[in-house]
């Protein structure tokens, strides 16, 4: 499973490929898809960075589909649950999952200076939070490790400080 969120990649592509994914998982699942739903997901996948819900809402009132904040709470839950969104807890946002339908336990990214994000694997038994939990018995089942540091775009534009 390769890293997303810093590298070029056609964009294009990966909205369509991921918005495609989404519409046949729900399809697959009896899980409805809503045309709210899907311009949430629409617009992570576009923006590709984390959003907070009253950014998202405010793109979903401009276009005509809802003002008040439940609107982007019940979309943004109904997709973080499905797997195709994740909260960033550091940002309180989200941001569009690169492996939909993938089983995985990812890894964020956070650049400090442009909030943008990218997505690794990572894995729940490996490592020292392993290690510990094996040693105290304890079965893990879910992370959520995010690393705050700085992005190649803004490295090479010299934002260190």
């Amino acid at each position: 499973m390769a890293l997303l969120g810093f590298e070029r990649h056609d964009h294009d592509s990966c909205v369509s490929d991921t918005l495609s994914a989404a519409e046949a998982h729900c399809a697959e699942a009896g899980l409805r898809l809503t045309p709210v739903r899907r311009r949430v997901l629409e617009i992570l996948l576009e923006r590709h960075r984390a959003l907070g819900a009253y950014d998202i809402l405010e793109t979903l009132a401009a276009e005509g589909l809802g003002s008040q904040p439940p609107v982007a709470y019940r979309a943004l839950d109904f997709l973080v649950k499905a797997g195709f969104v994740h909260k960033i807890e550091r940002l309180n946002a989200y941001v569009a999952c690169a492996h939909p339908g993938d089983s995985h336990a990812p890894a964020f990214m956070i650049c400090r200076s442009c909030d943008s994000v990218a997505e690794a694997q990572a894995s729940l038994a490996a490592g020292a939070l392993g290690d510990a939990a094996k040693a105290a018995g304890f079965r893990i089942e879910r992370t959520v490790v995010e690393a705050e540091g700085l992005c190649p775009a803004c490295l090479e534009r010299g934002d260190a400080t």
